[in-house]
């Protein structure tokens, strides 16, 4: 039952991806050049809602905590998050997104995933001697949150975990209302 839950909620992930615009290439550079910036309203006001959702959920009783799994936070993350955002710029495509254009049927798509399957063979075979060295030393602690969990710790614990995702959340949405469709050339 898991895995036929996983791949009708990976298959509704890929619809919606599709249906604003993230499987095309073009439309994730505009994006990312600032020119076109439907994309990112979209996925401003998608961040905004779901964190509202997930905090409310959890201080709600909704949605356990224990489910959650909070990576740690170390000096490869933010390498890794930087070789990332390049790829994306480079290619338009980001990891979800590239296996739904490949679901397409996009031939650029097939070189992106092929390519980001070759980066995680190469990552396996190097994990061994990269594994002791800085790039694994934990920033803030390692596995932390913004706000409200009891399970990991938290960079703010003296506010209302539901008033700092209601803060932030609105921002978001805010951003994402604010921003213009397309940046006049």
């Amino acid at each position: 039952m898991t895995i036929l839950l996983a791949v009708v909620l990976g298959a509704l992930f890929g619809f919606v991806l599709q249906r604003v615009g993230a499987t095309d290439s073009k439309v994730i550079r505009g994006m990312l050049t600032l020119k076109d910036l439907r994309l990112a309203k979209t996925i401003l006001f998608a961040i905004g809602v779901s964190s509202f959702a997930l905090f409310s959920g959890m201080q709600l009783g909704l949605i356990d905590a224990g489910h959650m799994s909070v990576k740690s936070a170390y000096y490869g993350v933010l390498i890794g998050g930087l070789l990332l955002g390049l790829g994306w710029a480079i290619a338009g495509y980001c990891p979800g997104t590239g296996v739904a254009a490949l679901g397409e049927g996009k031939r650029d798509a097939v070189v992106y995933v092929l390519g980001g399957l070759f980066g995680a063979l190469i990552y396996t075979l190097v994990y061994e001697k990269i594994a002791d060295t800085w790039l694994f030393e934990k920033i803030a602690g390692g596995k932390v949150t913004l706000a409200g969990s009891e399970k990991y710790a938290s960079l703010i614990s003296d506010i209302s975990p539901i008033l700092i995702a209601g803060v932030f959340a609105a921002a978001f949405v805010v951003l994402a209302a604010l921003l213009p469709r397309r940046v006049a050339a």
